[in-house]
């Protein structure tokens, strides 16, 4: 069987359609037919049930499907390891990152890298610390930059820095004024959060519990973008980064009194490292140019 015609059966199997998939693939009807015909004389089963001249895929070209598409799939993954080993500045790099890294630290990363590897393609996904731990884990996702560092011995870590906290509130709010807040005095009012598989959230929950009381989350969001916004409109007050000096809002940020209102951030990977030569190239670059010595992580967060 050749990988052309289970390429030509995934298409078939999107469609359900010989005549649509055969104008997609730039065929002819009768040609696509014999292939498939041969698929299904290879299985010994059917993979479609047919009425009249539609086609509609059973069980077993459900299972067949999944299959053929982790086959490509892995066959396009084999074919650029080997591309980037011989030519690595060529190669492709995924990248996973927390939202708030793609207002800053992910643009400079690429915008630095691209100087000294200008033909290296990235492939972005943001998302939530524990999706992104995960992705890194599965082999799905070559580095990922996170924050905290995550609770995981088969994964590798490099500390890059960290961020200040510190307490963000409307204009008209009765904390606006204050040159200093403890976390003590944040519990006793309604805040919004981002939803518990978050970074943040982790960290802000560590925070209370080192200070002894517990957080009235009165709203989660899954965006910092969105809980920015409602504390804007008056919704509650949050912990967030403290703000970049690029960054503009017309919200108050109040400094954190408690020593360890920050959080490290840093890049994730496998404990055997990125899968494909440039990956581990971009990774070694990283930890060259931006990962410090003077980030001690004994202290939380």
């Amino acid at each position: 069987m050749e990988v052309r015609e289970l390429e030509w059966f995934v298409v078939l199997a999107r469609t359900e359609n010989v005549t649509n998939a055969a104008v997609q693939l730039h065929v002819s009807q009768p040609t696509l037919s014999r292939a498939l015909a041969r698929i299904e004389r290879q299985l010994g089963v059917k993979l479609f049930d047919r009425n009249q001249n539609r086609l509609r895929l059973n069980k077993y070209g459900e299972i067949y499907r999944a299959h053929a598409v982790r086959a490509i799939q892995e066959l396009v993954q084999g074919e650029e390891r080997i591309r980037t080993l011989v030519d690595p500045e060529r190669g492709v790099v995924s990248i996973g990152f927390l939202h708030s890294f793609g207002s800053w630290l992910i643009p400079s990363l690429l915008d630095s890298y691209h100087v000294v590897a200008p033909l290296t393609k990235f492939e972005l996904e943001g998302g939530a610390a524990d999706s992104i731990v995960d992705a890194v884990r599965s082999g799905r996702i070559d580095v990922g930059f996170v924050a905290p560092r995550p609770a995981a011995d088969d994964l590798a870590w490099v500390p890059l820095g960290r961020e200040l906290l510190c307490l963000e509130v409307p204009p008209s709010h009765e904390f606006a004024d204050r040159d200093s807040i403890s976390i003590a005095e944040i519990a006793t009012r309604p805040m919004i959060a981002l939803g518990p598989t978050y970074g943040l959230r982790h960290v802000v929950d560590r925070l209370f519990e080192d200070a002894g009381c517990v957080p009235l989350i009165s709203i989660e969001a899954t965006e910092l973008s969105t809980l920015r916004a409602l504390v804007r409109h008056g919704s509650g007050i949050a912990i967030v980064p403290v703000p970049r000096a690029d960054q503009q809002s017309p919200t108050v940020t109040v400094p954190i009194s408690d020593a360890n209102a920050f959080r490290f951030y840093g890049v994730i990977t496998r404990n055997d490292g990125p899968t494909g030569s440039a990956a581990q190239i971009f990774l070694d670059y990283v930890s060259g140019e931006f990962a410090t010595d003077d980030v001690d992580e004994s202290n939380r967060p």
